[in-house]
Parts: structure tokens; C-alpha cells; sequence
């Protein structure tokens, strides 16, 4: 694969079942390169074959009708400034109409049980200025140090309400106010109530734990039903028992998150426990949560061993497995009688497809990506296991055709709470197309294998070895004894955000190194702790917070060791990045630079953040790929 072929290919999501069980709607999203944007439209598959539903060059978020008669969806306008507003569709017949015209547009949508409302999340300026002139020219006024957040721009101006829109009448009414937002709205099964999240303390700009609330959609006021602590979902069971995945907390932690079901008298009662994350962020999409059966049972996806799939929990709790394999299901939507369910799902060799099960085989209904894996020529991976420190660490290779040796890339992933899995991942293919062997692991610290693992990094960085970095430093000599052609005398590095931090220790540990790519890292915890928008990150993994613990920040640092380094460095960085500020890079540069290391800085302007590897300007996307495939083929080929 190469990087212009990023626009070659597909990705199908959010893919929801008609009520008639036949018909199925769903999102096509493709970069446009020349146009430096994403394109994404919605599709309609009758039965029999798929076909494009809208036009719109940004359409998203289909939304059945419980009657099936109407598909609301997510709609913007043509300019780039424009936001995401709420229209309908006739489904048999006629244009998309846009039906609301917020000034910052609406985020999620979901009918109420009876097809008369849509509920919907809106945000709001709350700085009482006039317009975005006015708005850029004055001074912010900031109370609170998590005011701005990665992706989301500047956050402390802004809050997200619920509204409803009558389809009857065409009106929409604001149900929650103030200076807290709400999120993930869902609706009992009468229409009566509405459930949602929201942090409503004083310390969620640093400890960010909130509460489930209901409130009548009739109007009042929301009552809290939990205690507080960390809710990531919350919804209804068809007969109206209100379902929770999280955790009553005081403070974040890094435990698995269960499902739990709210008694009328508040207590909490704990289905599932299953020691594996039930909300997979990676790729996020909003068919991940639970979905409910007529029966009470419960179907959602589950993060496992570099996968995700489909499992069925029943009333007690008893946990069975729908669909897995090699691959991650990104999206799940059953039939209420559980007779067939749309899933949308990704393996390493294809972007991703649309799939229905019957209950007993599934079948593709889409074929939009098998002739683009055939042109790319993408490599299936090679999982491996080796120990390290007692441990069995889980990995994977991919090695270019041929017989030869290859110079090996060990590649980290951020977090460290994520995983590499059995997606695709177009950076592995673009790099193994370019000649690397790829090393990709799961060292302790990764989330999809379990409490016990996830939580060995914490406090540990400040260790001369610490063990997730222990584990990495084995891995690609491990994959080596494996895997011969992978040649260590040609060893490569990258890695971004925590894969950064990691970049950055395991060369000031291991000369062995002859090529490095850090990547939106964090390097300097102490300054790191004031500037991210997580101001509760070094809290979480290193039970040291500012400023009382400086010093044992710094010591954790992985700048603190950088002084060490010989391998020459490429530093890569966005300007807009809110979660890794641009300082972190900035700083690392500065630093090898002084003390003679080879080094350049890339540095990507303002419009790009965190997530520019994945979700940044096509452009952008193809330009940072080629100047990696430069930088490391200049030190380990020519």
C-alpha cells in the first residue's frame, strides 16, 4: 500500500436494521484528496443490493423511524465552517429536508418510542457574544484548567444540552439547561423519561466523574440515580429497567467498566463481570454500546485479545458468544426478536464491510473493499507471543513478499490503556509496503487482556526499566527468533502519544536503534500536567499529581533520559494538538538538537490535533506518510 492510496478505499459504519428487517442503512465515509476532506454519505441495502441513499458530501447518523417510514440523519452543509444539522427523508419517495439551524449545529440524534420526537444533543455558546469576529478578537476568560479538549476546540465557552424535535409540529423544545452538558440521552420505553450523563461537581475539570440523571420529558428537574463515579453509557431494556455501564468512583481508575442494572430502589446490581472493556473505543462508533432484545437479553461488542466481538448476555448475567474471529466488529444492531442482527466489521486485509447474521452463519452485503486489498497488496499479519518479566506478551508481524531480510520497524501505540488488534490499520500496511518488517505488541499497560495487565504500568515509569517498556525493548529481538528475515542490525522505532513516551525511553535506554519517529508524544510529565486538556492523566498512572510531586514527575519523564539519546530522531507535531500539547514536542526537539543528536521537527499547523494519524486532512495524512517512509529510509536503507 501506498500513501496515496488512502482515498482508494472505503469504511462502512453505523449501519442500522430496518424495522421491517430487511432494509438496512448505513455510512460510506472515503477521503477526497485533492479536495482535502472526507466524504460521507449514507447507503440503503433493500434485501438485495446496496445503493447510494443521499448526495450530501457530509451526511451521517441514520436514524430508523420506529414505523420505518422516515430516516433522520446528521446533514452538513457544503461549507467546511458549516455543522451537522438534523434532516429528514421520506424514505419512499422525495428529497432530505434540513429541519433545524442551530448556530453550532447538532451532535446525536435517536427518536422517541412513538416516531412524535427526536431527541437530540445540541451545543451553545454560553460567552454571550455575538459572533465567531467578535469571539476570536476578545481575550478568553478561562475559570476552569480543563478549557479546551482535542478535537472538540475550545470547550469552556461551550455546553451541550438535550432538545427535542416535534415531527408533527416541527418545533424543538430545550429539555436540560445550565452550565453542565449532557450526554448519551436515551429514552424509556413510554416516552415518559429520559436518562443521560452528566458531571455536575466542581472537580470534574480534574477528576472528570459524573452521574446518571432521569427528568421527565414533560419537563423538571433532573434527578441524580447513581453516586458518583465513572458512567460511560446508559439505556433501557425494552421493559423499562435502566441498564449502566461504570463504576461507582471517587477518583478514575483503570478498572473495567461492568454493566449494572438500577433497582427502582437505586441499588446498583452488577451483571456482567468480565474483566474486559465493554464500551471498545478503537474505532469508536455508537453501535458498540448494548443493544436490547424483546427478551431482556442483552447483545453488544466486547474487546478481547486484539479483537472485538459480539456476546449475548442474558438476564442472570450468563455470557455467550455471538460473532468473532480475527478481526474487530465495530457496530452491532440485532433485531428486537433477535432472529437477525447488521454488523459492520474490519480485518487487516479489508477496510471494513457490512455483514447480516441470521443466527446461525452471517453474509456480507456489501463488497465495496476486496478489489482494493487486491490492488494494494496487503499483508496479513503474523501473531506471536513471547515472555517477558514472567508475562506473555501478544504480538504481531508483517512481512513484506520475498525471501530477504528486512529491516524491522518496531511500531508502539498510544494510550497505554488500547490495543493493536486484528483491524485494518492502514499505517502497518503502508509501511510493510515500503519494505519493513512490522513489530506491533501489546506490552502490559495495553487494555483487551484483563485488569492484572492494564494496571502494571502505573507508578512504574520512574523505574530504571519500567516494565511496559521492558516488554517493548523484547519485542522485536523476540519476533526476530520467530521470524528470521527480520533483520536487527536494521532497527527502526515510532510510536505516538504514549508510543511516543515510549520511543523516546527505549532509545535512551537501547543504541541499537538506527531510526526514530516520535510521534504527538507525551515526553515531560510535569509541564505535561498543566497544559494537557486530561489534566487527570499523571494522577491515574502515576499516583503523583502537581505540584507536590514535581520531582517524582520529572524522574517518570521520558525527557529526563533523553540526554542519552544517539538514534537520530524525527519529531512529529501538531499545533492544535490540545492533548499532547505542542510544547511536549517542541521540548524534545530542542533538546536533541542542543546535545548533537540528528534530528528534524515536523510540525503540523493548527487545524490539525491528536488525532491527525487518523482523522486529520487527507493531505496532511499523505504528507506525514512520506516523510516517515523518508526519514527512516534514509537511516536504515540508503
Amino acid at each position: 500500500m501506498k500513501p496515496d492510496q488512502l482515498a482508494d478505499y472505503v469504511t462502512p459504519s453505523d449501519a442500522h436494521l430496518h424495522p421491517d428487517g430487511t432494509r438496512t442503512a448505513f455510512v460510506v465515509t472515503q477521503m477526497d484528496i485533492e479536495a482535502d476532506e472526507y466524504v460521507s454519505q449514507l447507503w440503503l441495502h433493500d434485501g438485495n443490493a446496496a445503493r447510494k441513499l443521499t448526495k450530501g458530501r457530509s451526511d451521517a447518523s441514520p436514524r430508523w423511524s420506529p414505523d420505518g417510514s422516515t430516516l433522520a440523519f446528521l446533514r452538513n452543509g457544503q461549507a467546511k465552517a458549516d455543522h451537522p444539522q438534523l434532516a429528514l427523508l421520506a424514505i419512499n419517495g422525495g428529497e432530505a429536508q434540513v429541519v433545524t439551524d442551530f448556530e453550532l449545529g447538532v451532535t446525536s440524534i435517536e427518536w422517541s418510542p412513538d416516531g412524535s420526537d427526536i431527541l437530540m444533543h445540541v451545543p451553545e455558546y454560553i460567552d454571550g457574544m455575538d459572533d465567531e469576529d467578535e469571539r476570536s478578537r476578545a481575550p478568553r476568560r478561562i475559570s476552569d484548567p480543563s478549557f479546551r479538549f482535542d478535537n472538540a476546540g475550545w470547550t469552556y465557552l461551550r455546553r451541550t444540552h438535550l432538545w427535542t424535535y416535534s415531527v408533527e409540529s416541527e418545533d424543538y423544545r430545550q429539555l436540560t439547561h445550565g452550565e453542565h452538558s449532557e450526554s448519551g440521552g436515551a429514552w424509556s420505553p413510554d416516552g415518559q423519561t429520559i436518562a443521560f450523563l452528566s458531571a455536575v461537581d466542581d472537580d470534574r475539570w480534574v477528576n472528570p466523574l459524573g452521574y446518571v440523571f432521569t427528568m421527565p420529558i414533560a419537563g423538571g428537574d433532573p434527578v441524580a440515580v447513581t453516586p458518583k463515579g465513572g458512567w460511560g453509557w446508559v439505556g433501557y431494556s425494552r421493559a423499562g429497567e435502566l441498564y449502566i455501564i461504570g463504576l461507582p468512583l471517587n477518583r478514575l481508575t483503570l478498572d473495567a467498566w461492568p454493566l449494572q442494572k438500577l433497582l427502582p430502589d437505586g441499588t446498583l446490581v452488577r451483571i456482567t463481570d468480565l474483566d474486559r472493556d465493554l464500551l471498545p473505543g478503537h474505532p469508536p462508533g455508537v453501535l458498540a454500546g448494548p443493544r436490547f432484545l424483546d427478551t431482556g437479553t442483552i447483545e453488544t461488542l466486547i474487546e478481547d485479545r486484539g479483537s472485538q466481538r459480539a456476546i449475548s448476555i442474558g438476564v442472570g448475567g450468563q455470557v455467550t458468544d455471538i460473532v468473532g474471529g480475527d478481526r474487530l466488529i465495530t457496530g452491532w444492531d440485532p433485531r428486537g426478536d433477535g432472529s437477525v442482527a447488521i454488523f459492520t466489521a474490519t480485518s487487516p486485509t479489508n477496510p471494513g464491510e457490512v455483514y447480516r447474521w441470521d443466527g446461525d452463519s452471517e453474509v456480507a452485503i456489501t463488497d465495496f473493499n476486496s478489489g482494493f486489498a487486491e490492488v494494494a497488496d496487503l499483508v496479513e499479519p503474523i501473531d506471536f507471543t513471547f515472555e517477558s518479566g514472567g508475562h506473555q506478551i501478544h504480538g504481531w508481524v508483517l512481512l513484506p513478499p520475498g525471501d530477504e531480510s528486512v529491516p524491522i520497524l518496531l511500531n508502539i501505540h498510544g494510550g497505554p490503556a488500547t490495543q493493536y488488534g486484528w483491524g485494518f490499520f492502514d499505517e502497518f500496511q503502508v509501511l510493510v509496503g515500503a519494505g519493513y518488517g512490522i513489530v506491533g505488541t501489546n506490552p502490559r499497560g495495553s487494555s483487551g487482556y484483563g485488569d492484572d495487565h492494564k494496571r502494571v504500568p502505573v507508578g512504574r515509569w520512574g523505574d530504571n526499566v519500567p516494565p511496559d517498556q521492558a516488554d517493548l525493548m523484547r519485542a522485536p529481538f523476540a519476533a526476530a527468533d520467530q521470524f528470521p528475515r527480520l533483520d536487527t542490525d536494521r532497527l527502526g522505532i515510532m510510536g505516538g502519544s504514549y508510543g511516543g513516551l515510549s520511543t523516546v525511553m527505549i532509545t535512551s535506554m537501547d543504541q541499537r536503534y538506527r531510526s526514530a519517529v516520535a510521534e504527538r508524544g507525551v515526553y515531560n510529565l510535569v509541564s505535561f500536567g498543566g497544559t494537557a486538556d486530561i489534566p487527570w492523566f499523571n494522577e491515574l498512572y502515576l499516583n503523583r499529581d502537581l505540584p507536590k510531586d514535581a520531582e517524582d514527575l520529572w524522574r517518570a519523564s521520558a525527557i529526563s533520559r533523553a540526554h542519552t539519546i544517539a538514534t537520530p530522531t524525527l519529531v512529529i507535531h501538531s499545533e492544535g494538538d490540545f492533548r499532547c500539547p505542542v510544547e511536549q514536542g517542541q521540548q524534545l526537539f530542542t533538546l536533541l538538537y542542543r546535545q548533537g543528536t540528528e534530528t528534524e521537527l515536523l510540525l503540523f499547523p493548527p487545524n490539525e490535533g491528536h488525532e491527525l494519524s487518523r482523522s486529520g486532512t487527507p493531505k496532511h495524512r499523505v504528507e506525514r506518510f512520506n516523510a516517515i517512509l523518508d526519514w527512516h529510509h534514509a537511516h536504515l536503507v540508503d
